[in-house]
């Protein structure tokens, strides 16, 4: 609203923008429940009989529960490799970035942000088999890897807000720079930490390219290259296949659910420090 006035180009955006988002969940949510008779009738009705024998079909034949521990595995071990690590190299160029050499090694990490992945994938695929990296640990260093370049661009602009006095105030106090930046530093970047996880562990979660070309091994594929399967082998059976999808994308839903106050309050307390 303006004033008292509504604004009404940009409530009808709005609504358009929400129905974009919502149809594709309805239809998700009720295909899911329906048999495969009932998809002869209107795709719009709403199931006759809301039963689950599709979403248990569903976890038999694709090992669902196997993929979720991948993911969750991959999910994990990627946000921390890149919380610990990330915060890391960009705490190292942002206090150096006077010297020619930091501020080469940061826009040497920035540029790999406009790299497309294809270019790098066969290299890629032949490196890891080379090392014995075609697995699911291999692929959480490589997913830590793949985010380097934009998450130090991001931590890089906030660590330049925090005052070098506090450093400074520490190392007077006796404290080494490794304590200066786990027990002063890294603390101060809690509400970036909350926007780097979330945007990693979502990016991890939902790839779907890296894995296809990283895992060898099927007991090992992730919820993305489940569906995939999944679609591929039963192409014509929408009830399962929509009650796979719903299954992949609620524990996401979940997270950011009882999350949200965090990445919210992180995002809010990023912009105003």
């Amino acid at each position: 609203m303006v004033g008292n006035r509504i604004n009404w180009k940009l409530t009808i955006l709005l609504l358009l923008g929400t129905l974009f988002i919502l149809f594709p969940l309805y239809l998700t949510i009720t295909v899911a429940f329906k048999t495969p008779q009932e998809m002869t009738g209107n795709l719009l009705a709403l199931p006759e009989s809301w039963s689950f024998d599709n979403f248990i079909q569903a976890i038999e034949m694709t090992n669902f529960f196997g993929a979720l521990g991948n993911s969750v595995f991959v999910t994990l071990v990627t946000v921390v490799l890149v919380l610990l690590t990330h915060s890391l190299v960009a705490y190292a160029i942002a206090r150096n970035m006077h010297k020619k050499f930091y501020k080469f090694l940061y826009f040497y990490f920035i540029s790999a942000m406009f790299i497309p992945f294809p270019i790098i994938m066969l290299p890629l695929v032949k490196q890891t088999s080379m090392w014995g990296m075609d697995n699911i640990i291999g692929l959480s260093i490589l997913n830590a890897v793949m985010h380097l370049a934009f998450n130090v661009f991001i931590y890089v602009g906030f660590i330049k807000t925090i005052p070098k006095e506090l450093e400074e105030a520490a190392i007077i106090d006796g404290a080494t720079t490794w304590q200066v930046f786990w027990k002063v530093i890294f603390p101060l970047m809690k509400p970036m930490h909350a926007t780097v996880a979330i945007l990693t562990a979502l990016a991890a979660w939902n790839d779907f390219m890296l894995p296809l070309v990283i895992l060898s091994d099927s007991s090992q594929y992730t919820l993305p290259l489940v569906q995939y399967a999944f679609q591929g082998q039963f192409s014509t059976d929408y009830n399962l296949a929509f009650a796979s999808y719903l299954m992949a994308i609620l524990p996401m839903l979940i997270v950011y659910i009882f999350a949200q106050k965090w990445i919210i309050g992180g995002v809010m307390r990023g912009s105003i420090k």
